[in-house]
């Protein structure tokens, strides 16, 4: 049918919708979680008088790493 590649792209759509959703809720109830994600050693957190930068680097690399295995393992069994 005409329309199926637009049913495919719907559901991917889909997915990374509920993926987003997921690691919205994780970064924001990170502090609470047991883990302490976004704290993690190797963040880098530079604090002056009226300035606070923090890039959660390692956070960031964890994920990812979190992430592709999870899309590899999706990927794979599809």
């Amino acid at each position: 049918m005409a329309f199926e590649p637009w049913r495919e792209l719907g559901k991917l759509l889909l997915v990374f919708g509920a993926v987003l959703v997921l690691l919205g809720a994780l970064l924001t109830l990170g502090p609470k979680l047991p883990g302490r994600l976004g704290r993690l050693p190797g963040d880098i957190i530079l604090r002056r008088d009226n300035f606070t930068f923090y890039f959660p680097l390692v956070t960031c690399l964890l994920l990812s790493v979190i992430l592709s295995l999870i899309l590899w393992l999706l990927g794979r069994f599809r």
